[in-house]
């Protein structure tokens, strides 16, 4: 009953409120694009941010606007590659070249959102703004350079892609070769610019390499995806064992004020400047959630309420339900001053046999005090995130989350107690090294305390039995560099080494890795180190370059290495992996971990 008025308030909401403009997916590549200006040139000299790369997905519309701002504020020192692609995300977000830029608008500081009259392209000023670039294909396809198909009127608008997203590959010292492919569709469309809808349907085939497969033995879920069948078998692609999964992902969006917005969806979320996120991260399934963001000022603050599947998807018999249980989250992020921006976050993971808790529906309390007031049921953890840019197009950044202490254990007697569990990252980024032009480099440090994130029932913070969080779980250190370089503007060159060091249990034995155990289940009470148990090492190298043929078709080539060294010699695992592959109109996932 609980369960049934928790999604009845739900769509009495989208009724009730009118989102913050249609939202960019959460990996899309206009993030990378938007953050490199920002390193690059700086603050615009505007109070109010046009997004907040901390929490994503982000408002297109927002994003167009910062965009606009950096092109009219610093046009004549971009170099050719930066015009290259920003040209390009004009045109991949073209329904909103009216919007004004920060520069332009009157009331620019106090309007995040934009309301406005009609989605009006031809209002557009400037030649990079453009709305088209050749005749239509068979009169009515490609009318624009990013589209196959669009439609613009006054008070409505639509964009439709088709997606493909191919690879093949050899494995080395595997039984069967590589493949993923994956295609589908995309729709976003607006209606009075006030309701806004981004639909996407993917089907994905996936010849995976080991140890994915591995990965998918042990947990019995795959990232990205969620019921897989995993009996696929391709004879002439040589694919012994593959998955095969569909999955959608869909956004209903609208605006209340200018300063309010709601969003109900099915979908992820990322919180976080890093490569890695220890708040959330989209390495898990698609979940169906409500969203609140709330924007004035400096002041961005985002709740989050989400359902999730509370285990994997081997449940015993056909058309089983899966149990469910609930997320509950905000975000408040603050500028402070033209250089530092910092954010607080507190989530609660909760299960309940009669469905959702109503006391956490309060969108300003701290979930810390409902957590109390019921007895204490509940997964709580709480974070810290900064970022400041220092003058010489670097920023660096960190996260640090808390789920238990205590404190005489923690700072007096400091005897590894297993509830002392906190984890933190701490990051750098740099454009444009040593002077090179697009060159730009980031370095990563993630560190988490064995059974962070685990709880002692089914409130782990987990989905689909995979980490909500950081894709490696708990009781790790992981040290990542890497480099991104776009020597010319339509050849990418990209570039990962990470370096992990985890502890894992044994069958019968829990050392805290895997959220989804109970803690319960722990081997020792005291005595608790990171890397605790079975402990290996695992060096990831990935070295990828995409040439784009035409606006968002690519061609890529990718070389991929993985090396897990164990003390138990049966746990090493050797990965060598080549590919070649094209891939339209969607963003790759990650896939290192």
């Amino acid at each position: 009953m609980l369960r049934l008025s928790f999604f009845s308030l739900l769509v009495l909401a989208t009724r009730l409120l009118l989102s913050q403009g249609a939202p960019l997916p959460v990996n899309e590549e206009g993030y990378d694009l938007i953050r490199r200006l920002q390193l690059r040139y700086g603050y615009t000299g505007f109070t109010a941010p046009a997004a907040d790369l901390n929490l994503r997905p982000a408002s297109r519309g927002d994003l167009v606007r910062l965009a606009k701002t950096y092109y009219e504020l610093y046009g004549s020192d971009l170099s050719a590659v930066d015009r290259y692609r920003l040209q390009g995300f004009f045109d991949d977000n073209n329904e909103w070249l009216a919007l004004p830029s920060l520069a332009d608008a009157e009331d620019a500081d106090r309007a995040p959102f934009w309301i406005g009259d009609d989605f009006a392209l031809e209002s557009v000023r400037s030649p990079l703004y453009r709305t088209s670039q050749r005749a239509p294909l068979l009169g009515s396809l490609y009318r624009t350079p990013s589209f196959f198909l669009e439609h613009n009127q006054k008070d409505f608008y639509l964009r439709l892609n088709p997606v493909i997203d191919a690879r093949y590959g050899q494995l080395k010292d595997d039984e069967q070769a590589y493949l993923y492919n994956r295609r589908g569709l995309r729709l976003r469309a607006g209606i009075d610019d006030r309701i806004f809808l981004h639909f996407e349907i993917l089907e994905t085939q996936f010849g995976a390499p080991n140890y994915i497969r591995d990965y998918f033995n042990r947990v019995v879920s795959l990232p990205g995806a969620g019921l897989t069948k995993d009996d696929l078998t391709i004879g002439f692609a040589d694919i012994e064992r593959g998955y095969d999964f569909l999955n959608g992902a869909g956004y209903l969006s609208a605006d209340v004020t200018r300063h309010v917005g709601v969003r109900l969806g099915y979908g992820q979320h990322f919180i976080g400047q890093g490569e890695r996120s220890l708040f959330l991260s989209d390495f898990s399934n698609n979940y169906p959630f409500l969203e609140i963001n709330w924007r004035i000022w400096k002041f961005h603050y985002r709740n989050l309420f989400a359902e999730l599947t509370g285990s994997p998807q081997d449940l015993p018999g056909p058309d089983t339900l899966l149990p469910k249980k609930f997320l509950v989250a905000h975000h408040l992020s603050i500028d402070i001053g033209k250089r530092l921006s910092v954010g607080l976050f507190e989530a609660v993971v909760l299960n309940r046999e009669s469905g959702f808790e109503l006391a956490y529906l309060n969108p300003v309390i701290l979930y810390r005090t409902v957590e109390g007031s019921v007895g204490s049921p509940d997964n709580v953890v709480i974070g810290l995130t900064a970022a400041y840019r220092l003058p010489f197009r670097t920023e660096v950044y960190g996260q640090f989350i808390l789920d238990e202490f205590k404190y005489d254990e923690l700072f007096v007697k400091k005897r590894g107690w297993w509830a002392n569990k906190w984890a933190y990252q701490i990051g750098a980024r740099h454009v444009d090294a040593f002077g090179i032009d697009q060159l730009d480099l980031v370095a990563e440090r993630n560190v988490a305390r064995p059974y962070m994130y685990s709880h002692d029932g089914p409130s782990s913070y987990t989905h689909f039995a995979m980490p909500l969080a950081h894709p490696l779980g708990a009781n790790f250190t992981e040290n990542l560099v890497g480099f991104d370089y776009r020597p010319l503007p339509r050849l990418n060159l990209y570039g990962r080494a990470y370096l992990i060091e985890q502890g894992e249990g044994s069958p019968g034995v829990v050392e805290g890795e895997n959220p989804f155990q109970s803690s319960d289940l722990r081997n020792e009470t005291f005595g608790n180190e990171i890397g605790q148990g079975i402990h290996y090492t695992n060096t990831i190298l990935q070295l990828r370059a995409g040439y784009e043929l035409r606006p968002n078709l690519w061609l890529e080539g990718e070389y991929f290495t993985r090396s897990k060294d164990s003390e138990q010699a049966a746990r090493d695992l050797e990965t060598s992996l080549l590919n070649l592959g094209i891939r339209w109109n969607i963003a790759r996932r990650p896939e290192a971990f």
